[in-house]
């Protein structure tokens, strides 16, 4: 049986990013028929609630939305579908990596309002690398004609910047959004987010789309950095505890009992959305050496 260490030699070969081994993507496989956004972010910062609630706004728009999670994790799409979706890579272990031998109901789930979901996953620790696993998963979402009738694509990506899982989904977005709290290990690691994906601009058309304050009452450490290197708040979406239930509840925001500051929150994700359909002007952010990013936000 073949194992996911097993990998074309393209994973080994030096590409675009400058000293990294990265996964190249064939050009058969680019999504061209749906606006696609990836959203990054700090570890644990909330991305996979951001998207899914993305995703439900979206829908709600009249949408016809995917998203894709791409953390060996596999959760990023579990409250829009009450459960945890077994992976692509877990699915084709089962037929001995054959993907021509999948259904698309195998890897593929509808979820809240219609969502359509599935989790890329990853390969056991040590083993391989991420940007493959994104990979075979658009490759069998063209394959079987999965994206045609899709608006929009939502990767929900893994928060290590130097793994290939990172990057892979770059290759296809149009815009990355960044997710970050008002903190400066939050906005750290946006730094080093934003100087990755303007990395991958120098070869593809992804671009930053805008800055995500999550769990955050204020935002003027962010708003301090946005300033400084070029960057805009897109969204802003406090530390409510109606947000935290919804996770526990298995629930997107859209599908929770009234709350304070839920209805305000709700349309906030319905306005990032219509502003990431509508699109605009990509951000052209400088990112700032560790050294100036201490001193501009650092402790006294």
């Amino acid at each position: 049986m073949n194992s996911v260490i097993d990998l074309p030699p393209a994973m080994r070969r030096r590409l675009d990013g400058a000293g990294s081994v990265q996964v190249q993507l064939d050009p058969a496989d680019r999504i061209d028929t749906a606006k696609v956004f990836a959203v990054y972010g700090k570890g644990g910062i909330g991305k996979s609630t951001t998207s899914s609630n993305l995703s439900a706004a979206f829908s709600k728009l009249g949408r016809r939305v995917l998203q894709i999670g791409c953390d060996p994790k596999h959760d990023s799409t579990f409250t829009l579908t009450k459960q945890m979706l077994p992976t692509v890579i877990d699915v084709l272990e089962t037929v001995d990596f054959h993907a021509e031998e999948l259904r698309p109901e195998d890897f593929m789930f509808q979820g809240y309002n219609g969502v359509m979901c599935v989790e890329a996953g990853g390969p056991p620790a040590g083993t391989g690398c991420g940007g493959y696993v994104v990979g075979q998963t658009v490759k069998l979402l063209k394959e079987h004609h999965l994206l045609e009738d899709t608006d929009v694509v939502i990767f929900d990506v893994l928060g290590d910047v130097v793994c290939g899982g990172f990057a892979a989904p770059l290759q296809h977005a149009e815009r990355a959004m960044i997710v970050t709290a008002n903190d400066f290990d939050s906005i750290f690691a946006m730094n080093r987010i934003v100087q990755a994906i303007g990395a991958k601009a120098k070869n593809y058309k992804v671009r930053l789309g805008g800055v995500i304050a999550n769990r955050s009452a204020a935002t003027d450490q962010i708003d301090r950095y946005n300033e400084r290197v070029g960057l805009q708040l897109a969204a802003h979406f406090p530390d409510l505890d109606v947000i935290r239930r919804s996770r526990l509840k298995k629930s997107t925001l859209f599908e929770m009992d009234d709350a304070p500051g839920l209805a305000a929150v709700q349309q906030e994700y319905l306005r990032l959305a219509a502003q990431m359909w509508l699109g605009g002007a990509p951000l052209e952010a400088v990112p700032m050496k560790d050294r100036d990013l201490f001193d501009l936000l650092g402790y006294d």
